[in-house]
């Protein structure tokens, strides 16, 4: 059952993505983490208070933290899926599963156990040549900046998957998770839209108008899907099949936007997804019971 609720995040997140990248042409990347984050306090909302769920909670600094590094992921995401094509914005953002080998390999190194990370050194670096196969045609269109961006995102992505595991483990349900995980969002927003400014709706065309309301549904309903799938432990088979939002978001990237990889483009891409399921495998037999994951 928890590998249908990580596809079906996917799919969502994937979509979400789409929506991103549309409304991106108008409104900058905090403008859009505010947008979203209302929708999706309202959304929840209504939904924790049909099932009777409590908003009240007793780790108020776990939702704060889990907050901050999610923030800070989705808002370097959305300006990479607005500044490069779909693929390659969520495939940077999918890297998660590798920051964690790079922060297990970092412990190992600062505990004098860097001897039997050989391997999962090597996944790390396989990963990043991926990275390199993946951005080097974006380097003449300036998309460079926005490439260190997404992987930024992933980066941040890592540390909310973590959270979201302490969080499953300490008894809180997936609703309260994404609702103040959504509130965090709304403020964050809100502050970086005062200071860089909102944009008029009268400039605005309507396909980024009409795509508000469906990113914050959209968001939150991944969110749920993959905070259920991963808050209740992990396996393999979950942990790997997240990358098919890779997947989805190249058949939309094609479908919708005309945008077609180049042959060094996909084999960065295949690059990282192997070495991500390899870092899984390796780290899941040097720390069982530790690769739980969240997008």
């Amino acid at each position: 059952m928890q590998a249908f609720w990580v596809v079906l995040a996917a799919l969502f997140f994937s979509t979400m993505a789409v929506g991103i990248k549309i409304a991106g042409a108008d409104f900058n990347s905090f403008e859009l983490v505010f947008y979203r984050g209302v929708v999706s306090v309202v959304f929840i909302w209504l939904i924790l208070r049909t099932r009777g769920t409590p908003i009240a909670t007793k780790v108020p600094m776990m939702h704060a933290w889990r907050s901050m590094v999610g923030v800070f992921s989705m808002t370097t995401w959305f300006y990479a899926i607005a500044h490069l094509p779909l693929a390659t914005a969520m495939t940077l953002n999918y890297m998660s599963g590798v920051w964690i080998a790079a922060f297990v390999i970092g412990g190992a190194l600062l505990y004098g156990k860097s001897s039997r990370q050989g391997p999962l050194m090597a996944t790390v670096l396989a990963s990043f040549a991926g990275v390199i196969l993946l951005l080097h045609p974006t380097l003449a269109q300036d998309q460079l900046f926005a490439g260190l961006i997404g992987l930024l995102s992933g980066m941040g992505a890592s540390m909310a998957m973590l959270q979201v595991t302490a969080l499953g483990k300490v008894g809180e349900p997936e609703g309260r998770v994404v609702f103040y995980f959504s509130i965090g969002t709304t403020l964050v927003g809100l502050l970086g839209s005062l200071w860089f400014g909102f944009t008029p709706w009268s400039g605005v065309h309507w396909q980024a108008l009409a795509w508000l309301i469906p990113i914050g549904v959209l968001a939150s309903l991944g969110q749920w899907s993959m905070t259920r799938a991963y808050s209740r432990g992990s396996t393999l088979l979950v942990a790997n099949l997240q990358y098919l939002g890779i997947v989805f978001a190249a058949g939309y990237s094609w479908l919708l936007f005309g945008e077609r990889l180049s042959p060094m483009g996909w084999s960065g891409i295949a690059l990282i997804i192997a070495s991500g399921i390899a870092a899984t495998v390796l780290r899941t037999r040097t720390l069982p019971g530790t690769i739980t994951e969240d997008h």
